[in-house]
Formats: structure tokens, C-alpha cells, sequence
């Protein structure tokens, strides 16, 4: 006999995220985010996506996988493991961004290797920038297991705008 499972959270006002990027670099926004000075993203808190270190055209994510995670198949959905990379991708560029300047993706390429599941333990994903222009900026990265081993790898092109 299966057993309904339920989960709930919660998130703050993402305006006040949307504000304080306006003012800040993108480097000290993101680790402003990773102190708790400034709230999660909703993204974050509704995925568990934890920021785990910023750096300079770097950014390490991580996501224990939980079963809410889960495809019908029984293995992390390649959604999540798309918005992991995303995330990790993404602020690899914002890291590398001046006050005032804004990125969307503009594409996301990922091939996944093998599956993720619940005894795959801390998903990492590490993105960094691999070129950025003044209109474009590209970056790639690795989804690992809690034993080192690929899950997926991504690229990723965003649009810069001011």
C-alpha cells in the first residue's frame, strides 16, 4: 500500500532580490545570498539547490536528491538536473557582472551520462565562464555524484544586458 507523502515551503519576496541586483556587482550579490545577508531565491528554496562557493567566473551548486526529485521512472528528473546546471551556469556569468548589468540563458545544452537517484548522495555541479563580450557570455560545467562520477554536462550561452 502506497503512503501519500506531502511537502511544503517557503520563500521570500523575490522584489527585494530584484532591487539590491540593480546596485550591486554580480559577485558580491551572489555572496551576499551564500552569508544569508540576502534571501535565497523562491528557485532555490522550492528545488534545495544550495549555493555552496562563488568565485570569480565560478560558481559550485549542490542538491541532495529527495524523492519529490523523482521521475516516474524512479531517478532524479532531468528538469531538475537541468536547473541545477542552469543555476550553476548562469551564476558562474553574474559572478563575472558589473552593478546594473543583467543575463538571461539564451540556451542550455546538457547531455546527461547516467542516472541520479536517491543513493547518488550531494549532487555538485561546478560552472565556469569559458568567454564573455559585451552582448554574450558562455559557460560550461559538470553535474558530479557524492563519488566523483559525471551525471551530466552543460553549456550554456547568456544574453548580457544593462
Amino acid at each position: 500500500m502506497s503512503v501519500d507523502r506531502t511537502r511544503s515551503c517557503s520563500w521570500s519576496d523575490p522584489q527585494r532580490l530584484a532591487e539590491v541586483v540593480k546596485e550591486t556587482d554580480g559577485a558580491e550579490f551572489l555572496k551576499k545570498i551564500g552569508s544569508g545577508d540576502l534571501p535565497a531565491p523562491p528557485v532555490a528554496e522550492t528545488t534545495c539547490i544550495t549555493m555552496a562557493e562563488i568565485g570569480d567566473g565560478y560558481a559550485r551548486f549542490e542538491l541532495t536528491p529527495a524523492e519529490w526529485h523523482h521521475n516516474p521512472i524512479g531517478s532524479v528528473h532531468g528538469g531538475i538536473l537541468s536547473t541545477l546546471a542552469d543555476t550553476a551556469l548562469g551564476c558562474a556569468v553574474h559572478s563575472t557582472l558589473p552593478a546594473g548589468t543583467g543575463y538571461t540563458s539564451l540556451d542550455l545544452t546538457i547531455k546527461f551520462t547516467r542516472p541520479a537517484t536517491l543513493a547518488s548522495g550531494t549532487l555538485t555541479c561546478e560552472g565556469r565562464v569559458v568567454t564573455s563580450g559585451r552582448r554574450t557570455a558562455t559557460a560550461e560545467g559538470r553535474i558530479t555524484d557524492g563519488s566523483g562520477r559525471v551525471i551530466a554536462h552543460a553549456v550554456t550561452t547568456c544574453l548580457l544586458f544593462g
